[in-house]
């Protein structure tokens, strides 16, 4: 992975993720979707793009995309689907890759993912999926999309079963990241993104999350320096682990802080409004801290110190702030094993000696992990 910034009055910061033949740039700054065509020239062929996006984004995103491409004289189809984690399942999958095959496409079709987590999962899996495997490019309108799921390659869909448990490793060809857009977004979706800005800081990076306790506000308030720099730490972060561990099978693990508990916690909401994703990793990674603690690995205070400063922006810290919620510490622990993170009976645990020091261990004490559990639910 290798970090290098363009020469045009710096227009946007280039990041590389080195992965081999499928290495790909991350594009970071303000206003790139005004010059989609220019930025996507390289990969689109006669056969022409699909643009796939969900009803809100389409509303407020899809017609500047369509303007650089129509004045760059590239094809253009679109397939618009329902906004929501609903729109991650096998009957909106279905229904996506039937409309476009009925397009006609070709091998050299470009898809396009425009828009949050939801979008890019569910998009790229397509892509995955159509004629053995399309190239795509990834433009995330949210926070979180911007600075975790659309770099890496993950895509996928949920089951009953659980969250993305159905999905394939298929890395984009480009990722477009406009902060810009991040400004439409409501307070409560920029802090869901926010929580995996902070996990960033909270796996191997302190000096990083000393930086967000000062500068947290003007990252979530304004497209100015501060959010880029955000952007592009968490997107250095995430592409240099990737880049080490592109499936998964050991240190991208660690990008996994908070999600083991958290998305337990969203199962049992229904993967729905009730709880963001970014919130349940907000709760987790407090658990996660709280356990460590309990097993003497991690200072107490730096529990503490994590929680003020979610607190402080607004992220809920305990599974007992989502309303209406009567949880069955029973039904979580089944939910937890049952993550993706099983290996041989056993659930791999991202825990940590303190922030900044995380680490994967299959060593969790069960029952303080339960007493955990617990007391972020009935706080």
């Amino acid at each position: 992975m290798s970090n290098q910034t363009t020469p045009a009055a710096k227009s946007h910061d280039v990041l590389r993720v080195e992965l081999g033949a499928r290495s790909y740039d991350i594009l970071v700054g303000s206003n790139l979707l005004a010059d989609t065509a220019g930025h996507i020239a390289s990969f689109v062929k006669k056969a022409g793009v699909v643009i796939i996006s969900d009803a809100m984004v389409a509303d407020r995103h899809l017609p500047t995309v369509l303007a650089s491409l129509n004045a760059a004289g590239i094809a253009h189809r679109e397939v618009i689907v329902p906004a929501g984690e609903k729109s991650k399942s096998f009957a909106v999958f279905e229904d996506v890759v039937e409309q476009i095959l009925a397009m006609g496409i070709e091998r050299s079709t470009l898809i396009i993912a425009l828009g949050g987590g939801v979008v890019g999962d569910l998009a790229g899996y397509v892509a995955a999926s159509l004629l053995r495997g399309l190239d795509f490019v990834q433009i995330p309108t949210t926070l979180l999309s911007q600075v975790d799921s659309s770099v890496g390659g993950k895509t996928g869909i949920n089951s009953k079963s659980g969250k993305n448990l159905v999905g394939a490793f298929h890395q984009p060809r480009l990722v477009l990241a406009d902060t810009a857009v991040l400004d439409t977004l409501p307070r409560r979706e920029m802090l869901a993104g926010y929580a995996e800005v902070v996990k960033y800081g909270l796996i191997d990076d302190p000096e990083f999350f000393d930086w967000l306790e000062s500068n947290a506000e003007a990252v979530l308030n304004n497209d100015g320096p501060e959010r880029r720099t955000a952007v592009m730490r968490s997107c250095a972060a995430k592409a240099r682990i990737v880049s080490q561990d592109e499936r998964e099978s050991g240190k991208r693990a660690l990008l996994n802080l908070g999600h083991t508990f958290g998305h337990a916690l969203e199962a049992e909401t229904g993967y729905g409004a009730k709880l963001l994703h970014g919130e349940a990793v907000a709760m987790g990674m407090v658990i996660a801290h709280d356990v460590c603690s309990a097993m003497g690995m991690a200072p107490a205070g730096e529990k503490d110190r994590i929680v003020s400063h979610l607190k402080s922006v607004g992220l809920p810290v305990c599974a007992s702030e989502v309303s209406g919620m009567h949880w069955d510490i029973d039904r979580l622990m089944r939910h937890m094993s049952r993550d993706k993170k099983v290996s041989d009976g056993e659930i791999t645990f991202v825990m940590t000696r303190g922030i900044g020091k995380a680490f994967t261990s299959k060593a969790m004490d069960i029952q303080k992990m339960r007493a955990a559990i617990t007391r972020s639910c009935h706080a």
